[in-house]
């Protein structure tokens, strides 16, 4: 079988599809069942020079863009590039998983579509609209839509070009999300038999901006859908506002294609939500895994240690609680609740003689420079203080930024450090940051991974801690969630406590949850955040023993929801279906 990844993310790993991909490949099952893996994308960089054009180490065969083709390659593409107006970059890249170190390598086809024949696309546009139901005149002025729709004609050629579709093996199509849909609606628009086409779902990207923008968020938009759903009403009914996402129809054409899949539960829900056709569709749950690295307590520890001594560098107080969350900071990630379970875990802890502090690692506006980072700790005292204005805080980290100010002007035994920067190390968080410290410790390191998203179709990250025995606190709108509970069955494990923020709007109509306002729902969370915070205090590890053996259920946890047991148990039966 020859499976073909169209992402965004076919040069280079960008972020969560990437790492996808990479846990995917590298899996042995995956490398025994798949005989060739191409990653097909638009390239998204034309200044690179030609030698990183697929990462370190890749190989091109072939790059009219760099004037590098070779005759047996140029007969194949030519015709392509001269009918569609493009450029065509083919070769090989290794796929790294970081976690196990594995690495195997794939085919990549990079297609330049800054400049494309406009009289076919025209084409290909009004075939969308009459086939498919697609607007594209709407969104022609978003590149993140256009860019797709330009990809897919000759992207799907060179496909064929390179013998994706030689009639030895069949081809199976994962248009990774939205971005891969045009392509795989070529698929379906050519027709061939041998051919199938899958919409990987690792969100639905109809119901995000809804989730995030209005502000009874999860706890509105969930109850709505169970409502709304019973009643035979879709998103469009409910939420027109999705009419001007141009992400929306892309989504809604899955409709078409031949299978899907769906990384969490919810997004199953949620699928069926978008549109009435989708809703009587067979939808396979195709988790995502999470790593299995397996240290020592004595390890474990020297990372605590790490972690300890950098808060007290940083606040002159060594605490006796390492907290945590790595993610992008944005709206969906509900940071805001974090702070509401320090708020509630302060007295508790106190009480006990204890302290805390919390560490919140994500950046909208870049790595900083190094020597940025330098000036802003030596004068104010960055991650602690933060001033507004690059290269300190920018692109929406302001309100962060007031956030965790506000709170620690009125706590004193749980302090919040934002560090808005990206990676974990003295080079880039600073010189009081201890000089062995490295992104790993940041995972082994804290006793508490916190992931109360209001929007999360998977999250790796929050579960990117359990094999180290961290207690990790994920909302239950999070797919990790429903992963972890088909792997607990028969399996006691203290490492997760599960946050509830649907309950309370369960008595609500559909016109009150619509209307919520924040108010309404910061009483709601408060109580929630209360009960995550007694829960907490109650299981933090405060012997070796206690440690220890949360680090073996953590770990055992872990391998039950490793890469190689999803593809094993999920990816590869849902794709036998999806090739039948």
């Amino acid at each position: 079988m020859n499976v073909v990844h169209v992402t965004h993310e076919a040069a280079e790993k960008i972020g969560g599809i990437g790492a996808v991909i990479a846990g995917l490949v590298n899996a042995e099952s995956y490398k025994q069942r798949v005989s060739r893996t191409i990653l097909l994308g638009p390239l998204l960089h034309t200044n690179q020079p030609p030698d990183l054009r697929l990462g370190e180490g890749g190989k091109i065969f072939y790059s009219s863009v760099d004037g590098f083709q070779p005759s047996e390659w140029r007969q194949k593409f030519s015709a392509i590039e001269r009918t569609f107006d493009v450029g065509i970059i083919y070769g090989r890249r290794m796929v790294h998983e970081p976690c196990t170190g594995q690495s195997v390598e794939a085919e990549v086809l990079l297609i330049d579509v800054f400049s494309i024949n406009q009289k076919r696309l025209s084409l290909l546009k009004g075939e969308l609209w009459k086939k498919f139901a697609i607007p594209s005149d709407n969104f022609e002025s978003a590149w993140e839509f256009e860019q797709y729709v330009r990809l897919a004609e000759p992207g799907y050629e060179a496909l064929n070009a390179i013998g994706c579709d030689d009639g030895a093996e069949m081809m199976v199509i994962l248009a990774h999300e939205y971005m891969g849909m045009p392509t795989a609606l070529q698929a379906v628009l050519d027709g061939k038999g041998d051919i199938r086409t899958v919409f990987y779902a690792h969100e639905v990207a109809s119901v995000r901006p809804v989730v995030e923008d209005m502000p009874g968020h999860d706890t509105m938009f969930y109850n709505v859908l169970t409502q709304a759903g019973g009643q035979g009403k879709t998103i469009e009914d409910i939420f027109p506002s999705v009419f001007a996402n141009y992400k929306h129809p892309l989504v809604k054409a899955a409709r078409y294609l031949d299978h899907i899949f769906a990384v969490g539960d919810y997004v199953i829900d949620e699928l069926r939500f978008v549109d009435k056709h989708i809703a009587r569709k067979d939808i396979d749950l195709v988790y995502n895994g999470i790593p299995t690295v397996k240290i020592s307590l004595a390890e474990k520890q020297a990372s605590r240690d790490r972690m300890q001594q950098y808060a007290e560098n940083l606040l002159g107080v060594r605490p006796t609680w390492a907290f945590a969350h790595v993610c992008r900071p944005v709206v969906s990630k509900a940071i805001w609740r974090d702070l509401g379970v320090l708020h509630a875990i302060e007295p508790m802890l106190a009480q006990r003689g204890e302290s805390a502090v919390f560490f919140m690692l994500g950046t909208l506006a870049g790595q900083r420079r190094e020597r940025d980072v330098a000036e802003m700790e030596r004068v104010y005292g960055w991650p602690v203080a933060h001033e507004e204005g690059y290269p300190d805080l920018c692109g929406g980290e302001e309100v962060l930024g007031e956030m965790f100010d506000c709170f620690n002007r009125d706590h004193e035994a749980v302090r919040a450090v934002l560090v808005n920067q990206w990676d974990w190390s003295p080079e880039f968080c600073g010189r009081r940051m201890p000089e062995p410290m490295t992104f790993a410790d940041i995972r082994r390191g804290t006793d508490v991974e916190f992931g109360l998203s209001a929007y999360e179709p998977f999250g790796i990250s929050q579960f990117e801690a359990l094999c180290f025995g961290a207690i990790c606190l994920v909302s239950n709108v999070c797919g990790c969630m429903g992963f972890a509970r088909r792997a607990e069955e028969g399996h006691d494990c203290d490492c997760i406590i599960e946050g509830n923020f649907l309950r309370a709007g369960e008595g609500w109509n559909i016109e009150s949850l619509l209307e919520m306002q924040t108010e309404a729902r910061d009483a709601i969370e408060a109580d929630e955040t209360a009960r995550l915070a007694r829960t907490l205090v109650d299981i933090l590890p405060r012997t070796p023993e206690v440690m220890q053996r949360q680090m073996q259920q953590g770990y055992e946890l872990a391998c039950k929801m490793s890469w190689e047991c999803v593809v094993r148990d999920y990816f590869l039966p849902a794709l036998g279906r999806a090739a039948t």
